[in-house]
């Protein structure tokens, strides 16, 4: 493989990407706050779509799984439809896109909820970063309740429920995110889960949670389709991991029968996973290396190409400040400054009004 890679086109399950540049999934709290999708964030996708894909940002599967406020949702009719206008944007435009599934877990406040819920994750065991709530304002954390069993299997079904309205709205697939402190990390990692039942007290009980959900969600949308993000040892969101290895290559274990689209995995510094998961993974890999490190330059989404390490590269930063990336890296040219007043706040400014030097890479 040549650094020529990151332009040319790749397979993952079902799916066709016209390059390696995938666009990773990136909060941005632009949605109405009934979590229905605006217009304006089919602009901003859309904009986007010379991208080999498009991960979107994390949509909560049910009101118990929002994390914050003007998260968008795919739990209701009016949230499908308001999907629709983004997702039809997205291929006008020639692109493809997959809706993240986003379950918040222990992860929320009351309120920054619709229905002003107390998070439940895995153990009771609360988080000390502030959450964007309803009034503009940061709310301290609440300590979660522990999932009962009961909890637990309706989460599985929401995420189901969510999977099937994302191909309702018009999505090419789906991707659960099992990464960066959200649910199915929540069931892996050492001090978010404390459970000595059958979903904690071992690897087997630690794996339980996400493999439970990624086994529905392939079969009630085809694993061709389906995909999942994990981040083995980031500590990012008070995540601790002390030995992820063992745990994630018993993961990638069981998942690698289920046939998925693609594993979108994320390096540390840590514990190297491209290096040790790569080779106990038999599908597509997406390679997602800036997380905590420097914004993902070419140069850098080429290494783990030449290396035979990731089949696509996932850049954030990038495409947030730069519509057109993908012709930004081809050609070399410089990119937007990231407005970081406005990533957060309603409105265009800062969203969709960075300039693009061509409208299609």
């Amino acid at each position: 493989m040549t650094p020529a890679t990151l332009f040319t086109p790749a397979k993952a399950g079902r799916l066709t990407l016209r390059n390696r540049i995938v666009m990773a999934p990136m909060t941005r709290l632009r949605a109405a706050v009934d979590g229905t999708p605006t217009p304006e964030m089919a602009t901003y996708y859309a904009q986007r779509a010379s991208a080999g894909l498009i991960v979107s940002e994390g949509i909560w599967p049910s009101p118990a799984g929002q994390s914050e406020w003007r998260v968008p949702g795919l739990s209701e009719e009016r949230h499908v439809n308001g999907w629709q206008v983004v997702t039809r944007a997205v291929h006008d435009a020639g692109g493809t896109i997959v809706a993240q599934i986003m379950h918040g877990g222990r992860n929320g406040h009351p309120k920054a909820r619709i229905d002003g819920s107390v998070p439940a994750g895995p153990s009771a065991v609360a988080k000390t970063e502030p959450v964007h709530l309803a009034d503009g304002t940061k709310g301290a954390p609440v300590t979660p309740r522990e999932m009962t069993l009961d909890d637990i299997e309706q989460a599985v079904t929401d995420y189901v429920s969510a999977a099937v309205n994302a191909v309702r709205a018009g999505f090419d697939g789906v991707e659960i995110h099992a990464a960066n402190s959200y649910l199915p990390h929540q069931f892996l990692a050492d001090n978010t889960n404390m459970r000595t039942d059958n979903y904690g007290g071992s690897i087997a009980g630690r794996i339980r949670f996400p493999l439970r959900v990624l086994r529905a969600v392939s079969d009630a949308v085809g694993a061709d389709r389906t995909a999942i993000r994990l981040s083995p040892g980031n500590p990012q969101f008070e995540m601790r991991e002390l030995d992820p290895a063992p745990v994630y290559r018993a993961l990638l274990h069981e998942l690698n029968d289920l046939g998925l689209a693609y594993l979108h995995l994320t390096d540390a510094d840590d514990y190297p996973a491209l290096h040790d998961l790569r080779p106990r993974w038999a599908g597509t890999l997406v390679a997602n290396v800036g997380e905590n490190r420097a914004a993902t330059t070419r140069s850098a989404a080429e290494r783990p190409l030449a290396q035979g390490l990731a089949d696509a590269v996932s850049f954030g930063r990038g495409f947030l400040v730069n519509p057109d990336l993908p012709y930004r890296l081809r050609h070399g040219l410089s990119w937007n400054e990231m407005d970081t007043a406005h990533l957060y706040t309603p409105g265009p400014t800062g969203y969709t009004d960075y300039p693009s030097l061509r409208s299609a890479g």
